[in-house]
């Protein structure tokens, strides 16, 4: 019997090329954080004290004061809102999030309310929230933000996303700059993000991160920065946070998945993730109706990606289809096909296991020599992919 649970569970045995995605499984979880979870799971702890030794890691590996583990990086959105909106006060706590203290504003850039598979303002408007957009989807100046803030403003997000509108925005110092000199804190949404230290120090309040993207921990989120902000974070847990607690073995296992990261080999990471993408180029090369770029991180962070070109006249396919058609097929891999309207996607590097980067290259040039082969040229119609979206979801269970 196979030892791969998929396997037995009658699930696809999936190929992630898409990169750290929740909806796969974000990523391929550390040794260290398997071992953690596994020894702790046995046993009692007084869960706010492990939160303390958890909060001493975060603190040392973020530069923070203070932190704290919570469900996901979602959950600490709407927990963070609400420690700015509440304080310290247990009352307000309970009654979250219909009834609200007066100053429960909240600022955050047109060009930032996007969906990382629900949208960005649902987290702020749970916590009891009410957003205020500032600027537009393209463009915000500071005006839009100085002229937003008032004695109702209880906080200003910002968003860190491959996601989000990348100009005309707002940048991260001078969005700082703007809510202090208002006396307003602001809240970095860092989900996906590398570098742990870079937002703290830059002057955030709070920032928040994934602990099972990067970090190859358990799913959870991770709350880092002012102890008094955090403190404020963490007494949510006795409201709307309850429903968003994390278990011991969360907690053990990122305090672990943290400090592999400490010891890491990044560039040697970085290195056998450049051959991959220079086994995926060589292979795509001189392929009708294809180029394969390589390129570097949208948010700066240390990895880079290929950028899968297709003229669907030359190839016998589009992006999307080729997409689908790599999905579809044994074994299914799946890209980053996010922009695929555009004509291309990309082959992320940082979620394979050894081996895997092979078949990815061998479907790929399978599907595309199928394509061209064919008389016609496979194009479902572009409008199809939004017309059928969600189809599964509201097939779900079934």
């Amino acid at each position: 019997m196979s030892n791969d649970p998929r396997t037995r569970l009658g699930l696809r045995p999936v190929i992630n090329v898409s990169g750290t995605m929740t909806s796969l499984g974000a990523s391929i979880v550390v040794p260290e954080a398997v071992a953690a979870m596994t020894e702790i799971l046995p046993h009692f702890v007084e869960i706010n004290d492990l939160q303390r030794k958890a909060s001493t890691v975060i603190a040392r590996l973020t530069g923070g004061e203070a932190g704290f583990v919570t469900a996901s990086c979602a959950a600490g959105i709407s927990l963070a809102v609400a420690g700015a909106i509440t304080g310290p006060d247990l009352l307000a706590i309970e009654r979250l999030p219909d009834v609200a203290p007066a100053r429960n504003e909240v600022l955050v850039q047109m060009g930032h309310v996007v969906s990382y598979g629900a949208p960005v303002d649902q987290s702020i408007r749970l916590a009891g929230g009410k957003v205020v957009m500032i600027g537009q989807a393209t463009s915000t100046h500071r005006y839009h933000m100085e002229n937003a803030i008032n004695e109702r403003t209880a906080a200003a997000v910002y968003v860190v996303s491959h996601h989000v509108v990348d100009y005309g925005l707002l940048h991260l110092s001078e969005f700082i700059e703007i809510a202090h000199a208002r006396g307003v804190p602001v809240i970095v949404d860092a989900a996906s993000e590398y570098d742990l230290k870079t937002f703290l120090a830059a002057g955030a309040d709070t920032a928040l991160y994934s602990g099972h993207k990067f970090l190859g921990g358990p799913t959870t989120g991770i709350v880092a920065g002012r102890k008094e902000m955090v403190r404020n974070t963490f007494l949510q847990n006795m409201g709307i946070g309850r429903g968003m607690k994390v278990g011991k073995e969360s907690i053990f296992g990122v305090m672990a998945a943290l400090e592999a990261w400490e010891n890491r080999d990044h560039e040697g990471i970085r290195a056998r993730e450049s051959g991959y993408l220079s086994l995926w180029r060589e292979a795509l090369k001189d392929r009708a109706g294809v180029t394969a770029l390589i390129e570097p991180d949208p948010t700066q962070n240390p990895l880079d990606r290929l950028r899968v070109i297709v003229d669907p006249r030359e190839a016998h396919i589009t992006a999307w289809d080729l997409a689908a058609a790599l999905r579809a097929g044994s074994p299914p891999i799946i890209v980053r096909d996010h922009e695929a309207e555009h004509n291309y996607f990309y082959l992320d590097p940082c979620n394979l296991h050894p081996g895997e980067e092979v078949v990815v290259a061998e479907r790929l040039t399978a599907e595309l020599d199928k394509a061209r082969a064919s008389n016609e040229i496979i194009a479902t119609p572009i409008e199809n992919l939004s017309r059928h979206r969600f189809d599964g979801m509201l097939r779900w269970p079934d």
